[in-house]
C-alpha cells in the first residue's frame, strides 16, 4: 500500500544512536514493522555527516541491505558538501555517478550543518542537478548543536536555491521546514511542532506554489504535524500539492511511531481524501520520482 520515502536502517544495531540508548532498526526489524503497517518498500537514506549521528554510515552498508532485500528497500546515496577536496569545486558529480550506477535513486538526507547558500552546498546542488538526483534535505535553525542546512525564518536561502537550481527536485523535511506551513512570528517555534489552527498559508505553501521543483517529505513528527494540526487545512494542502507530496516514516529505531499511516487511511476511509490523492501520496508519487 505505501512506499516510505524516508527511513534509516543499520545491518547491525551498533553503538547507541542517542543518550537514551536506542539503536537503529536492523533490516529484519524494519521489515517486520513494515509488514504490520502495510508498507511495501522504503527508501534507505544513508547517514554520512558527523553532525547527524554518532557513527557515520557507509554507502556500501546501505547497498548491501538493498541488494539482500531488493523488493523491500531502495537505496539513496548521500554525501557531505565538504567531501573529496573541501572546496566549492569538488568533483562530487563523479561520486554521484558512481553510486547512481550502483542503483541509487537520489541523495539524502543532507545533514551537513552549513548555510544553505554556502559555496560548497551550491556545488553539491549543482552536481545533484547535473546527475538528475533528487535531494532530501534537513533544515537547521542555527549553526552548531544540531544538524542540517541552515536557513532563516521565511526560508530565504531555500528560495534562492530553488531559483538557482530549477532542474533539481528538492524534498523538504524537518521541523524548521514544516513549521512554516503556517506563518511564523516567533523564531523559537521554527525548530519545534507548532499546534493549532492555520489561519493563512505559510512560507512553505508560497514556495511550493512558486517553485515546481519543491516537493514535500511528510515523514517524522514534523511532516505529520504539518498536515494534521489543522485537519481541514491539511486536507486542502494535500489536494493542492497531491503530485508533490510523499508518505514517509523516518523510522530510526524499533520503537519509532508512525502516526501518518493510520491518519492517511482514516482520511481516505472517511471520504475526506479521495482514493486517487491517497494513492499518489502513499506510493504513486514515489514510484514516479524514483522511476520504479
Amino acid at each position: 500500500m505505501f512506499i516510505d520515502i524516508h527511513v534509516h536502517v543499520r545491518r547491525q544495531p551498533g553503538f547507541p544512536r542517542n543518550w537514551l540508548g536506542e539503536t537503529f532498526a536492523t533490516p529484519e526489524q524494519l521489515i517486520s514493522m513494515y509488514d504490520e503497517r502495510s508498507i511495501d518498500a522504503g527508501v534507505i537514506l544513508p547517514m554520512v555527516s558527523p553532525e547527524g549521528l554518532r557513527v557515520p554510515q557507509s554507502l556500501e552498508n546501505v547497498l548491501l541491505t538493498c541488494y539482500e532485500y531488493p523488493s523491500r528497500f531502495i537505496p539513496f546515496c548521500n554525501l557531505d558538501p565538504r567531501m573529496i577536496t573541501n572546496t566549492p569545486d569538488a568533483p562530487l558529480d563523479e561520486f554521484l555517478l558512481f553510486y547512481q550506477d550502483k542503483g541509487c535513486k537520489g541523495v539524502g538526507e543532507i545533514m551537513a550543518n552549513l548555510p544553505f547558500d554556502h559555496p560548497m552546498v551550491d556545488n553539491m546542488f549543482r552536481c545533484c542537478e547535473a546527475t538528475s538526483m533528487p535531494v532530501i534535505f534537513h533544515v537547521a535553525t542555527r549553526i552548531g548543536g544540531m544538524y542540517g542546512l541552515l536557513d532563516h525564518r521565511g526560508l530565504p536561502l531555500l528560495d534562492r536555491a530553488l531559483d538557482k537550481f530549477p532542474e533539481l527536485t528538492f524534498l523538504g523535511h524537518s521541523q524548521a521546514f514544516w513549521s512554516e506551513i503556517a506563518p511564523i512570528d516567533n523564531d523559537e517555534l521554527r525548530g519545534h511542532y507548532p499546534t493549532g489552527p492555520i489561519e493563512s498559508p505559510g512560507r512553505v505553501v508560497t514556495l511550493m506554489r512558486n517553485h515546481d521543483n519543491l516537493h514535500g517529505d511528510l515523514s517524522a513528527k514534523s511532516g505529520f504535524n504539518a498536515i494534521s494540526r489543522d485537519r481541514e487545512f491539511g486536507i486542502s494542502f494535500m489536494n493542492e500539492f497531491q503530485d508533490r507530496l510523499y508518505f514517509g516514516t523516518d523510522i530510526t529505531s524499533p520503537r519509532t511511531t508512525t502516526p501518518l499511516v493510520d491518519y492517511l487511511i482514516e482520511l481516505r476511509d472517511h471520504g475526506e481524501l479521495s482514493a486517487s490523492v491517497f494513492k499518489k501520496i502513499a506510493r504513486g508519487n514515489a514510484k514516479r520520482l524514483l522511476g520504479i
